[in-house]
């Protein structure tokens, strides 16, 4: 080997996308580190978080976790103490829209604060180089499709979205400020399905707030119908259009942001998504042929906050970080088959 592999902290990293992206850095040859405060995870035995206990399984290795909360400052110093980080992957937050509508200050303190101090302590530290983990949602309603890194952003309809916002800024003016630090701000569009292997995958607790899952669960027996929200939208079925990017695809993204950090490359911020967009209905049948079960819907009225169409511009991503999505849907529907299918009842 001769130098020491990387060490990379990843917050939230026991959830489901960073579950995946844990995965994907020990298989680039990183040693990730994960914190996760269990908000949104499930703990396993030995005190670690059973998403990665099952990690540990599919790459025959140990996980470095420790059970932190981005808020704790402390608990962070302590941290950065121990390990000499080369970057930060940041997934570590809330995110549910509707319940962001609701709890505006949970999100606010936690997403903003949160990552102040994540970012203060990494000042202190001397690590500069920081992955985010943004969304599309930024964008608010689309002035024009599809969407492009240079599209306004800011007109977000919910404080999660608004959140998600105020941390690209506040990344865009540190590194702005300091001109030694490096930033990838990805914004992610739809992520869906699960590791090839069955073994991870999302696991949302309670009524899951997106789609793919509520679908999942439905084929599995576990929900009896679908809501459609809204079937009066100007798409070709009348149900709303998204960009639907598998989550491994995603994962190896952020790994490409990675070797973009390498570079200097200051503050950058890309779309990772397919540019091809999917409605409910599209969704629901990809669904059923993958799993070859029917799935019952019944049309309700329109969400609040809910857009027409949102898919992705994602030329830029590739151009740069020479980053594509391989990943078609009815691979994305068949690896979530297959994990709701070996764990009907998730972690």
């Amino acid at each position: 080997q001769g130098t020491m592999a990387e060490k990379i902290l990843v917050t939230g990293g026991a959830g489901y996308i960073g579950s995946h992206c844990v995965l994907e850095l020990v298989e680039a040859g990183y040693v990730p580190v994960v914190i996760d405060n269990f908000h949104n995870a499930i703990q396993g035995v030995d005190e670690l978080p059973e998403s990665l206990r099952r990690v540990q399984q599919i790459v025959h290795q140990p996980i470095l976790f420790q059970e932190v909360d981005i808020t704790n400052e402390a608990a962070l110093q302590e941290l950065f103490s121990k390990h000499c980080f080369s970057a930060v992957m940041h997934f570590a937050g809330l995110k549910a829209v509707g319940e962001s509508v609701q709890k505006p200050l949970d999100y606010y303190r936690v997403n903003l604060t949160g990552t102040i101090q994540l970012l203060e302590t990494m000042k202190a530290h001397g690590v500069r180089n920081i992955v985010f983990s943004s969304s599309a949602t930024v964008y608010g309603d689309p002035k024009y499709l599809p969407l492009d890194e240079n599209h306004p952003v800011g007109g977000c309809t919910n404080p999660y979205g608004k959140s998600k916002y105020f941390i690209e800024e506040m990344i865009r003016d540190l590194c702005k400020a300091e001109r030694d630090w490096n930033a990838v701000l990805l914004r992610y569009f739809n992520p869906i399905g699960a590791h090839e292997s069955g073994m991870i995958g999302e696991d949302p607790q309670g009524i899951p707030n997106n789609l793919m899952p509520y679908v999942a669960q439905v084929a599995v027996g576990r929900r009896e119908f679908l809501s459609v929200f809204g079937n009066d939208y100007k798409t070709d079925d009348g149900t709303g259009v998204r960009d639907y990017i598998h989550v491994v695809d995603l994962a190896k993204g952020h790994i490409a942001a990675l070797k973009k950090l390498k570079e200097n490359c200051g503050c950058k911020i890309y779309n990772l998504g397919t540019g091809t967009g999917y409605s409910v209905l599209q969704m629901v049948r990809a669904m059923e042929k993958a799993s070859g079960r029917e799935i019952k819907y019944k049309i309700t009225g329109r969400r609040e906050g809910d857009v027409a169409s949102c898919y992705a511009n994602p030329a830029l991503a590739e151009c740069e970080l020479g980053w594509k999505a391989a990943f078609g849907l009815d691979k994305m529907c068949e690896d979530l088959w297959r994990w709701q299918l070996q764990n009907p009842t998730g972690f």
